[in-house]
This record gives structure tokens, C-alpha cells and sequence, in this order.
């Protein structure tokens, strides 16, 4: 009986995985949706507030087209990254903002302008000011990944909803398998043991 349960634990794992795989799919097409609506000038990642449900405006605005003010842009990072060529270099990001509160045991939230692509790691000369661009995820920050690039670099490769990763029918298919896989075991250690314990004949 305790294979039969196992089995029906992995069917379920399956079935929840097909469920999520619908929930990525409708994720997906509203950031396809989102890349169609007109841009939101002034936009205010992090309200006044700080509250973590706040967030979800956030991420209910990813892949839109939004305007920041970047008045004081603070710690620069270079990181690996891509231009609208696909050549690999690096992308510069200034943070521009942060949220007042975070999430317990976690730090606050970060929203960075991304603001060009260049060959060299090196910091570029950039003061701030209006960044216009594609709201997306850093890690577990956000970012705004500039439509055109400032200070001298090069345009970046644009945020596609198309790259997120929707392996879910595939993990379905994977307990679907283990299930099958434990019941075909288990028959065939019955039929051996029932083979084994057949009277034999002289």
C-alpha cells in the first residue's frame, strides 16, 4: 500500500505542475499585454510607505514601458550582460531608488537603472537625470533597462517575457514517469515473489 500512496503523491506533484505551468503561461501573456500599453510617466517603484504589499504594482508593471527620475544614482555595478546585438559584454547599473521597509530577514528592495551596454567593465561617467526603459527583474531586485543608452554606451538587449522559463509540463512528465516507474517496479517484485512462491512440479 505504501507504493500505491507514493504513486499517488507523484500523480498529484504532476497535476499541481501542470497547474502551474497554465499560471506561467497567463503570467507570460499579460507581460506580452504589458509591452503594448503606453508608457507610465513618473513612475514610483517603492510608495511613501515602504509596505511590502506594495510590491505588487511592481510586479504587475513588469515588461511595461515606465519613466524614472534618477537625480542621484548611487552604487554602480557592471555586470555580464548583452547589447540589442547580442554581443556580450557588460551592462552598467546606478541604483535609483529603494524601498523604505523590507521583508523580514531579507534586505530592502532595490530598483536600478540600467543604462547602456559597453565592451569595458569600467564605471561609466554618468550623473543621473530621466531614464526611460523596460521594467524588469535583477535577482530579486528590479531594474530599468534604458531604451536609449546614456553617457556614451551602447543600446542593451531588450527584456523579452519569451526568455522566462516555463519548464513546469516538463517537471509534470517527470512525476508522471517516477510514478509509473514505482508501480511497474513494485508489479514486477509481485510477480517474482508470486513465481517464487508457486508450488513446483516434480
Amino acid at each position: 500500500m505504501l507504493v500505491f500512496a507514493a504513486a499517488a503523491v507523484m500523480v498529484a506533484l504532476g497535476i499541481w505542475q501542470l497547474g502551474r505551468m497554465d499560471e506561467k503561461e497567463a503570467l507570460i501573456a499579460q507581460y506580452r499585454a504589458n509591452q503594448q500599453l503606453a508608457p507610465l510617466r513618473n513612475f514610483n517603484a517603492f510608495p511613501a510607505s515602504g509596505a511590502a504589499d506594495g510590491y505588487a504594482a511592481l510586479d504587475d508593471a513588469l515588461f511595461r514601458t515606465v519613466q524614472i527620475s534618477c537625480a542621484n544614482p548611487a552604487d554602480w555595478k557592471g555586470v555580464a550582460g548583452r547589447n540589442e546585438s547580442d554581443q556580450s559584454g557588460y551592462v552598467h547599473m546606478f541604483v535609483c531608488d529603494s524601498a523604505v521597509e523590507a521583508a523580514a530577514g531579507s534586505q530592502p528592495l532595490k530598483l536600478y537603472a540600467t543604462i547602456g551596454w559597453s565592451r569595458s567593465p569600467e564605471m561609466p561617467d554618468w550623473n543621473g537625470g530621466t531614464v526611460t526603459g523596460i521594467l524588469s527583474t535583477a535577482g530579486n531586485d528590479y531594474e530599468v533597462v534604458a531604451s536609449e543608452p546614456a553617457a556614451g554606451l551602447e543600446p542593451l538587449a531588450r527584456p523579452d517575457p519569451a526568455d522566462l522559463p516555463n519548464n513546469h509540463l516538463a517537471y509534470a512528465g517527470q512525476w508522471f514517469f517516477f510514478a509509473l516507474t514505482a508501480l511497474v517496479i513494485y508489479w514486477l517484485a509481485l510477480r517474482a515473489r508470486w513465481r517464487d512462491g508457486k508450488p513446483k512440479r516434480n
